[in-house]
C-alpha cells in the first residue's frame, strides 16, 4: 500500500485528529449545552435486502478459499467505505471543541470460541483510501486468526493489568485516565486498539443469533457512531398490488452523535451505505471511488 503522508499538527490539534476552528453557530452552542455524547446520542434503523449480497457471496466463495466471504466483510466494508466518502461521519466531539480524525477506523469484538464461558478479545481495523473489499477481508482474516490464536492487543493487556490492582489504586488510576482522555493525551500503548477510539464500533449480534438493537455511545474514547448488526431472517415484502414475496433481510441499528452531522447529511449517508450494500461490486473499487447512488 501506498504510504500516508503525516498530516501536519497545529496548536490545539490532537494527536489522533485535527481541531476544527470554523463550526456553525448551531453545533457550537449544541456541543456547550449537550457536552456529554450520550447526551447526543440518535438511533437510525434501516433495514438491507440479502438478495445482492447472498448472490454476490455464492460467485465469491468459490471452492477451496480457505477464508469465505460473508456478509460482515460487505458490510464493514460498506461502512469504512461511506465514512470515507462522507467525512463528516469520522468526526468526534470532545473537551469542548469538535474534531475530524486522521484516520478512518473500524472496530469489533472477536469471540474465542461460541460457548458461554469463552473470551471476547477486540479488534481494530485500519483502512486506508486505496483499499478494497478484497483487503479488508484479508484484514479481517487476519485479525480473526491471530485472535484466536491467543495472541493479545494492547488494549487486551491493559485491561489486565488493572484487573491485577488493588481495587482503590486501579480505580485512582483510571479517573486520572479519564481526565487524560477529555484531553487526547491518553498513551497510545494503552489505547492503540481500544474500539472506543474507532470510527465505528460494530457488534455483529447475529452471529449470536439475537435480533438487532441498538447501542449507547460511551463518554470514554472518540466513538461516534455505533453499529449493530442483527440475525438474518426472512421478511415478507408487498407490491403496489398487494401481493407478498418473502425476501431474506437483516436489519441494522446506528446510533450516532448527533452533533457531528445534521439529519439531511446522516440521510444521504444511509441512503450510500444502503446502495453499497445492494450493489457489492461497488466495494471491490478502492474505498475512495465515488459512487453514482442518487
Amino acid at each position: 500500500m501506498a504510504e500516508t503522508t503525516p498530516i501536519k499538527k497545529r496548536w490545539g490539534d490532537r494527536k489522533d485528529a485535527t481541531l476544527l476552528r470554523h463550526e456553525d453557530a448551531l453545533h457550537f452552542i449544541m456541543g456547550v449545552i449537550y457536552p456529554s455524547r450520550p447526551d447526543n446520542e440518535a438511533y437510525i434503523s434501516e433495514r438491507v435486502d440479502l438478495t445482492a449480497i447472498n448472490e454476490y457471496l455464492a460467485r465469491r466463495n468459490v471452492e477451496g478459499i480457505d477464508f469465505k466471504y460473508t456478509f460482515f466483510h460487505l458490510i464493514v466494508t460498506a461502512l469504512v467505505k461511506t465514512v470515507t466518502l462522507r467525512p463528516k461521519l469520522n468526526r468526534f466531539f470532545a473537551n469542548g471543541n469538535y474534531y475530524q480524525r486522521d484516520k478512518v477506523t473500524a472496530a469489533f469484538v472477536v469471540k474465542k470460541e461460541f460457548n458461554d464461558g469463552s473470551e471476547e478479545k477486540m479488534a481494530f481495523l485500519e483502512a486506508k483510501p486505496e483499499d478494497t473489499l478484497e483487503s479488508i477481508h484479508g484484514a479481517i482474516r487476519d485479525i480473526v486468526r491471530s485472535t484466536r490464536s491467543g495472541e493479545q492487543n494492547t488494549t487486551d493487556d491493559s485491561m489486565d493489568l488493572f484487573n491485577k490492582m488493588p481495587r482503590w489504586f486501579a480505580k485512582f488510576l483510571l479517573h486520572i485516565l479519564m481526565w487524560l482522555d477529555k484531553r487526547g493525551l491518553v498513551p497510545n500503548s494503552l489505547i492503540a486498539d481500544d474500539p472506543n477510539y474507532s470510527t465505528v464500533f460494530i457488534s455483529n449480534l447475529g452471529s449470536i443469533k439475537l435480533k438487532c438493537g441498538y447501542h449507547h455511545l460511551s463518554t470514554w474514547g472518540t466513538a461516534s457512531i455505533f453499529v449493530i448488526i442483527g440475525e438474518k431472517k426472512w421478511t415478507p415484502l408487498y407490491d403496489q398490488h398487494g401481493f407478498v414475496k418473502m425476501y431474506e433481510a437483516l436489519d441494522l441499528g446506528l446510533t450516532v452523535d448527533e452533533r457531528i452531522a445534521d439529519g439531511y447529511y446522516y440521510a444521504k449517508s444511509i441512503r450510500l451505505l444502503k446502495y453499497l450494500l445492494e450493489h457489492p461490486e461497488e466495494l471491490e473499487k478502492p474505498l475512495s471511488a465515488e459512487v453514482p447512488f442518487e
